[in-house]
Parts: structure tokens; C-alpha cells; sequence
């Protein structure tokens, strides 16, 4: 048995005239709803006001996040780890989403819990640390073999100038 895949190619015409197209044919109130991770990437087209309204920046967890979901979810306002916690928050990327799902764990012990999280914390900036040193280091030899200077050597060639 043999698949067949279709590549579609959607163009940036295409994509505006089926969003013009919703907003036409569908009546009064509708909501669409478009996420990325590069908005410096879209076409401005695509931004202006009429098709995307309202931008809503999601941020990684703040200190007062966590708060919000330490209350929301294990049912506490304070306790002696949340300085550690608000510090470990600080110096990590890490999503509302993922505090959550740590936070949601339905641990007896609160002690352990709040432990447990610092313990993510900490490993998911080891993580986020690692990815950015192998990122760094594809894009030096990306540079490298390219013919081009790396960051570094260019620092340093400007100092020699």
C-alpha cells in the first residue's frame, strides 16, 4: 500500500485572502486566534490593524507568576522556600505552564513539593543552558565553514585594528 503526500505551498497572498475571506463571510464577531514564535519574521501585512488586533506577549514565569500559581494551585501565599524559589524563576526560562504542572503534582507534603520544584528549576536551567552553548556552537561552525568569522574572532580582529 502506497501513501501519497501532498506538499502544500500557501502563499502569503493566499493565507491574507483566506483571513480576509473569514472575516468577510462569517457575520459580525469572530475571533482569530494566530500564535508564533517569531513575529519579527511575519510579513507586516499580516500585522496590521484589522487583521491582528491585539498582541499578546507570553512571557516565561516571573516571581509574582509563580505566586499567582502557588495560591491558585497548592493554596499558600507565602512559605520560607519562595525566595529561593522567586531566585531559581529569575535565572531560568521557564514557562507558567510548566510551574503549573509541577505545582499540580498532588503532594501531601508541601515541603517536598516546593523542594521538587527548585530541583525542576534547577535542572531545566542546566537544560536551557546546555541548548544554548550546542546552539552557539552549531552556529560558530555554521560560520566556520562558511568562510566566515566567528564573534569572537571578529572581537578580536577589531582589537588588533
Amino acid at each position: 500500500m502506497s501513501f501519497c503526500y501532498i506538499m502544500l505551498q500557501v502563499t502569503l497572498s493566499g493565507l491574507l485572502n483566506f483571513i480576509d475571506g473569514l472575516w468577510s463571510s462569517c457575520g459580525d464577531k469572530r475571533i482569530i486566534i494566530f500564535t508564533t514564535n517569531h513575529k519579527e519574521k511575519l510579513d507586516l501585512a499580516l500585522l496590521r490593524p484589522g487583521r491582528m488586533d491585539v498582541h499578546v506577549h507570553m512571557s516565561y514565569c516571573t516571581p509574582c507568576g509563580f505566586r499567582v500559581l502557588a495560591a491558585k494551585y497548592i493554596g499558600i501565599e507565602d512559605d520560607e522556600l519562595f525566595g529561593e524559589i522567586a531566585e531559581a524563576i529569575r535565572t531560568t526560562e521557564v514557562t507558567p505552564a510548566e510551574v503549573a504542572e509541577q505545582l499540580m503534582r498532588n503532594d501531601d507534603d508541601l515541603d517536598a513539593l516546593l523542594n521538587d520544584l527548585i530541583q525542576f528549576l534547577n535542572v531545566k536551567k542546566r537544560e536551557n543552558e546546555e541548548a544554548k552553548a550546542k546552539k552557539n556552537s552549531a552556529q560558530q561552525e555554521s560560520m566556520a565553514s562558511e568562510g566566515g568569522q566567528t564573534e569572537e574572532e571578529e572581537n578580536e580582529s577589531r582589537e588588533l585594528i
